[in-house]
C-alpha cells in the first residue's frame, strides 16, 4: 500500500527553482531585524516616510545596514526627496520570493 503523504501529482510541474536566487533572498531575511522591518513595511501598506530606526530598538546605523541588505535583495525600495526618505515594499520581488519558496 502506498503512503498518501508521499504521493505526488505527476501532472503538476513545479517551476524550476533558481537556487542562487532563493539563497540570496533567504540570506536577506536571515536576521530577525530584517524580517521585522519587512513585516512593518508590508503591514504599513504604502510608502513609509518615517524613520525606520523608530521601528526597532537598534542604533540608527544598524538599522541602516539592515535596510541596505533588504534593498540589495530587491525586497524594499528606498527613495528620497529633499529632506526625507520613503521606503516601500517591492511587491513584484515579494511575489517572486513567495513563488520561489512555494516551489521548494
Amino acid at each position: 500500500m502506498e503512503n498518501p503523504c508521499c504521493n505526488t501529482d505527476p501532472s503538476r510541474n513545479p517551476p524550476e527553482l533558481n537556487f542562487d536566487e532563493v539563497a540570496e533572498l533567504c540570506k536577506a531575511l536571515g536576521h530577525p531585524a530584517r524580517v521585522r522591518l519587512l513585516k512593518h513595511l508590508i503591514d504599513y501598506g504604502s510608502c513609509y516616510f518615517g524613520n525606520l530606526s523608530d521601528v526597532l530598538p537598534l542604533a540608527a546605523s544598524t538599522v541602516s545596514q539592515h535596510v541596505t541588505i533588504l534593498k540589495e535583495a530587491g525586497l524594499i525600495i528606498g527613495t528620497s526627496d529633499e529632506q526625507r526618505m520613503c521606503y516601500c515594499i517591492n511587491k513584484q520581488r515579494l511575489s517572486q520570493l513567495k513563488a520561489l519558496i512555494s516551489g521548494l
